[in-house]
Parts: structure tokens; C-alpha cells; sequence
């Protein structure tokens, strides 16, 4: 494909590829929590302008308008629920520029799919990001191995406020606190968080068209999963990879004729299959101990005040855990216990319905449309990622996979018309 093809064609196109290819340069300046919510809006109110000013169409399907629904639900049981609970203004206020942060770019940005944005500009500028990760990464194990500080600095734009300083730093490396063994998490927040990231980018790396890009996104973004160290992250990593294996190779007759045994073999040999199975997941928790504790406690004490205190609305605003999950916030490292809390079931239906809807629509798609398939994939896996992180934290992270979902969302709609 010509060069030229992947150079911006309009301020659009520009404006998300600066913000993806910047991404070492905004994480050094300390500003990479602050320029997500800026394209969003920025974005949403050219896209307002353009609509009622300038008379310009825009193809926009329900689903992203149900979006919209969904993350305007979760502002009003966030309302609701600081009244309830006598929170005041001020918090009241405070949470409601969280929301702009957090849960209304999980509307946004799908909507921002109905601009004249390619599909192809986000894979290669993620690739970027990726053949940046491979020239820094010497640089970074340098770092831990010479035994420099383990962070440089914390921007001065955390002074704007966010969910903690570690959104602002620059961080080198990290050592496990269990272990001691050294994790990276590069321009991300927490080592778990990149390996998310690294998810994402091989998602967008499958559809490189250039040999050179294409190795770039999958070793950068192999990288990022392995230096993340992240149990979430490879099991993740080996879910797409058969997604896309059997996405490219669904007509096959081979496929189908390697299933048939190995299903008959699963069969006869079941029971010993999950008594490995197991085994296995054992053996993953026993992999950081100290770590799958500290996430089951938080949930039972997220599930327990949820049931007891504020079952349709939420508490309003995440509190600090007991010494017992070493202060963490409750119901955080995991979305759907953290929305029960602060949002309660009203926000845990609108996320849950507004996911559902998503996959249902794309699902018509699959086979036909290569970027249907690349969406049901970052829904799948922003969908796992609700089991191990909260989504509204890390959207300022993985919004170019919103992006694709909403083009894809348009595309669609589009196909539908013409038929």
C-alpha cells in the first residue's frame, strides 16, 4: 500500500494520530491522562458543531447512540446516589469531572467513529507505538539493572487531580512487591494496565498491511505483555490468538476436521482435562498469592456493603479499604464490583446492556467485515479486562479501540442502509 495512504487527511485523522504516535512524548511530559479526555471533547463538540451548524451528515447507528443512553444512566445514578447518601456539592461536582474523564469517553469516542477517521490510521500509529516500545525497551531494563530510581518525577499536571500521582509519573521500572521481581509498565499507570495496552496493539498489528509495521505491533506489543507480567494479559493474548486463528480460517474444511477428533478426545478424557484445568488456575493464583487475595477480599467487602447498603444506586464515590486489602480502594481491580459499589445495579445494567447490544450488532458482521471482526475482538477483550481492572480508570488508555469499535459500528450501519 502507497505511504501516503497512512498520512492524515484531514484535522481529524491528524489529531488522533499525533495523540497515539505521541505516546512516549505525552507520557514523559506526564500528560497522557490529560490528552485522552481533550481529543474526546474536543472531537464530540466538532462533531455538534458540524451537525447543527454546517448542515453535515454523519452516518450514526443506534448502538452508539445507546451508548450515549448507557454512560448518561451512570451519570444519574452518580447523582442520585451523592443525594442519597449526602455526599454534597463539592463531591458532587468532583465526581462529575470524574465522570467526564472516565465513563462518558466509553460513549464518546465510539461516537467519534462517525467521522471521516480511517481505520488503518490507528493500526499504524499503534504500530508506531509499538517500534517505540522496542527502541526505549534496552533503556528500561538498563534502568533496573544499573539500579536507578525506579521513578524520575511526577508531572506537574497532576496538580488538575486524578485517580493518583502514578497517572502522572515516569516510571522506569517496578519491583513486585511479593517477589521482588522487576515489571515494567512503560506509559501506563500499573504493569497490568500495559499488558492490556499490549493486548490491544496486536489486536491492531493483525491488520498491518505493511511487513515491517506488522513485525513492529506484534514484537512491541509480545513485549509489553511479557514485561507486564500480567497472568491476565497471556491468557488474553492466547484467547485472540484463536479468535483471529479461526476468523481467518472459519471456511477451512481442515479446521473442521481437526476439531471433530480433538472434541471427541476432550470428550473420553474430560474428567482428567479438568482436573488439570484446575490444577492450572491453582497454580496461576499460587503465581502471585498475595495479590489474588487482596482482589477477592476487596470484592467480598465491595459485594457485602453493596447488598447491605445501597443496593439500586451505589454509594456515589469509591472509599479506602481496610488495612486487611492494604487501603486499596474498594471494588477496585475489578469494574463490575466497583460499579455495584459506587453506582450500583443501575450502572452494572447500563455497562453490562450497553456491551451486550454491541457484540449483538457486530455479530451479523463477522465474516463479512474484517473491521467487525477486529471490534467483537476489543469488545471481547475489554470485556475480560472488567474481571481484573476498572474500565473508567484506564479509557484515557485504550480509546483508539473505542474508536474502531464505533467505525465499525458505522460501517455497518452503513451496509445496512445500502441493502
Amino acid at each position: 500500500m502507497d505511504p501516503q495512504a497512512y498520512a492524515p487527511e484531514n484535522s481529524d485523522e491528524r489529531l488522533i494520530w499525533c495523540a497515539i504516535t505521541g505516546t512516549y512524548l505525552f507520557w514523559l511530559l506526564g500528560a497522557m491522562y490529560v490528552v485522552a479526555p481533550v481529543i474526546a471533547w474536543v472531537l464530540l463538540l466538532r462533531l455538534i458543531k458540524r451537525l447543527l451548524l454546517k448542515q453535515q451528515t454523519y452516518v450514526i447507528s443506534n448502538t452508539q447512540l445507546f451508548w450515549i443512553a448507557a454512560m448518561m444512566l451512570m451519570l444519574l445514578a452518580l447523582v442520585v446516589a451523592h443525594l442519597t447518601e449526602g455526599l454534597g456539592l463539592a463531591k458532587l461536582v468532583k465526581s462529575s469531572i470524574g465522570w467526564a474523564k472516565g465513563w462518558a469517553l466509553l460513549a464518546i469516542f465510539p461516537l467519534i467513529g462517525s467521522l471521516n477517521i480511517r481505520p488503518q490510521i490507528i493500526y499504524r500509529a499503534a504500530c508506531i507505538v509499538c517500534k517505540h516500545t522496542l527502541i526505549l525497551l534496552p533503556i528500561f531494563v538498563l534502568a533496573w539493572i544499573l539500579k536507578l530510581p525506579s521513578t524520575l518525577y511526577t508531572s506537574p499536571l497532576s496538580i488538575i487531580g486524578g485517580p493518583g500521582p502514578e497517572f502522572f509519573s515516569v516510571s522506569l521500572y517496578e519491583l513486585d512487591p511479593g517477589s521482588g521481581v522487576p515489571r515494567w509498565r512503560l506509559f501506563t499507570p500499573w504493569a497490568p494496565a500495559l499488558g492490556m495496552m499490549g493486548n490491544l496493539f496486536f489486536i491492531f498489528a493483525t491488520q498491518e498491511q505493511s511487513k515491517r509495521f506488522r513485525f513492529y505491533g506484534f514484537s512491541g506489543s509480545l513485549c509489553m505483555i511479557l514485561l507486564s507480567q500480567s497472568r491476565l494479559a497471556l491468557v488474553c493474548y492466547v484467547l485472540l490468538i484463536g479468535f483471529f486463528m479461526f476468523i481467518r480460517w472459519h471456511r477451512s474444511p481442515w479446521l473442521y476436521f481437526a476439531a471433530s477428533p480433538a472434541l471427541l478426545l476432550l470428550g473420553l478424557t474430560g474428567y482428567s482435562v479438568l482436573e488439570k484445568v484446575e490444577q492450572s488456575i491453582d497454580a496461576f493464583k499460587n503465581a502471585r498469592a498475595g495479590s489474588t487475595r487482596v482482589r477477592q477480599e476487596l470484592a467480598n467487602i465491595a459485594l457485602e456493603r453493596w447488598a447491605n447498603e445501597a443496593v439500586v444506586w451505589g454509594h456515589g464515590i469509591v472509599e479506602r479499604g481496610p488495612h486487611l486489602v492494604e487501603y486499596m480502594p474498594i471494588g477496585s481491580h475489578h469494574t463490575w464490583y466497583g460499579l455495584l459499589f459506587v453506582k450500583g445495579i443501575v450502572g452494572a445494567i447500563a455497562l453490562a446492556s450497553a456491551m451486550i447490544v454491541t457484540l449483538i450488532s457486530l455479530l451479523r458482521y463477522i465474516f463479512s467485515n474484517a473491521i467487525s471482526a477486529v471490534a467483537i475482538a476489543i469488545i471481547l477483550q475489554i470485556f475480560l479486562y472488567t474481571f481484573g481492572e476498572n474500565l473508567e480508570i484506564l479509557a484515557y488508555l485504550f480509546w483508539p479501540g473505542l474508536v474502531i469499535v464505533g467505525i465499525a459500528l458505522k460501517q455497518n450501519k452503513s451496509a445496512s442502509n445500502t441493502n
